[in-house]
């Protein structure tokens, strides 16, 4: 475990590519086959890994909530993972994921912990309707293309937590939420992002100001979208930016991530001008560095209504 938690602090250092590391961890046997699959969460999520903490169990608590742990003087809940995606453990909760985003910071109860792997977005297909009840995002061949390749199970942690912690969480106000946003009539905002319920966040927010859009659920696909819509425009003797108003754009994502998205935006003379704003879970000096780097706009963390639309305004009347 000491050699993983090691590669988990060695890899948050590396340089943003079409490339993304995967904690792979096992939950359990299934009811059905009782086998223990494989699942992942990406390495940037993960602030360290540790052998299951005493846990005091808290009052009251909502159901997979097994209650909280004091951690170098942090107090953090801890949530049952396998029994959040229906999974019933061999040999007991033996490990803790503590992870780090969406402006919080929580501990993951696991079975055991197996390995990092790295991968290139392009092993990574969506799978919104898994068996997993949409707590999946995609799903992971980590051996490539080969037959019997293995494949793990990308856990959709927004849609997790939302839905063990309800009461945490806020629908968008649109008293609080500002003005309407003043767009080029025709024009859409585009955005992508493959969690479920991150896109209804986002559509809700959109909304909220008035911003007709168009909802990609890949890296791929928003950049085939732009490629087209390009063409379309060119079709009717108009530019780019009468069609799309601006790009709105997750990090994680399968096939093509959105610092690839946003680079390819960004070193294409045909999409010159683009505002791009990466909207993300994922937070922390170095993931900002790298949205610096490909030449993004802007970067603001998820998931705050009032805040993305106040940048988005930003990012558009400059």
């Amino acid at each position: 475990m000491s050699t993983v938690q090691h590669e988990v602090d060695e890899r948050t250092n590396l340089i943003s590519s079409n490339k993304f590391e995967l904690l792979l961890f096992r939950l359990g046997n299934d009811a059905v086959n009782q086998r223990s699959e494989l699942f992942g969460i990406n390495v940037f999520k993960v602030r360290e890994i540790v052998a299951m903490p005493e846990i005091t169990a808290v009052a009251g608590a909502l159901p997979h909530n097994l209650g909280v742990v004091n951690l170098r003087g942090q107090i953090i809940p801890v949530i049952d993972l396998p029994s959040v995606v229906g999974r019933t453990p061999v040999t007991g909760l033996n490990i803790m994921l503590v992870t780090e985003f969406a402006r919080s910071t929580q501990g993951f109860a696991v079975e055991s912990v197996e390995e990092i792997v790295r991968l290139d977005w392009s092993q990574v297909l969506s799978a919104e309707s898994s068996a997993a009840g949409g707590m999946v995002t995609s799903i992971a061949r980590l051996d490539g293309d080969a037959e019997d390749t293995r494949l793990a199970q990308v856990l959709d942690v927004e849609q997790i937590l939302r839905q063990i912690a309800p009461s945490g969480n806020k629908d968008v106000d649109s008293e609080t939420i500002g003005a309407k946003l003043k767009i080029k009539p025709g024009a859409v905002i585009l955005a992508a992002d493959d969690s479920a319920i991150a896109r209804a966040l986002i559509g809700q927010a959109l909304d909220a100001i008035g911003a007709p859009y168009i909802m990609c659920k890949t890296g791929k696909e928003a950049w085939d979208k732009l490629q087209a819509l390009n063409a379309t425009a060119l079709t009717e003797g108009k530019t780019l930016r009468d069609k799309v108003a601006l790009m709105l754009t997750d990090l994680e994502m399968p096939e093509m991530d959105g610092f690839t998205l946003t680079r390819n935006i960004k070193q294409d003379d045909r999409f010159k001008g683009l505002p791009v704003i990466i909207h993300s879970s994922l937070s922390g000096t170095t993931n900002e560095d790298h949205v610096r780097s490909v030449g993004a706009d802007a970067y603001v963390a998820k998931f705050v209504a009032e805040e993305l639309a106040a940048t988005i305004r930003e990012v558009i009347t400059h």
